[in-house]
């Protein structure tokens, strides 16, 4: 797998998936608070699905491949 997520997407996406992730023990507390792991594993990854599919990559060089 090519990486085909920048680092600052990278980040956006850690903090997102941590805070749908934190839904799981406050807020309402349901287990739909598990979707928060989807941005999170993209984010450790650094490789999204629907970008490969779509042709999208917010990476800025090779070198982050």
């Amino acid at each position: 797998m090519i990486r085909n997520v920048g680092t600052i997407d990278r980040l956006v996406r850690a903090v997102a998936g941590l805070a749908i992730l934190s839904l799981v023990l406050v807020g309402p507390q349901t287990l739909w608070g598990l979707l928060g792991l989807v941005p999170l594993l993209t984010a450790v990854v650094g490789w999204c699905p629907p970008y490969a599919m779509l042709g999208i990559n917010t990476c800025r060089s090779s070198a982050e491949a």
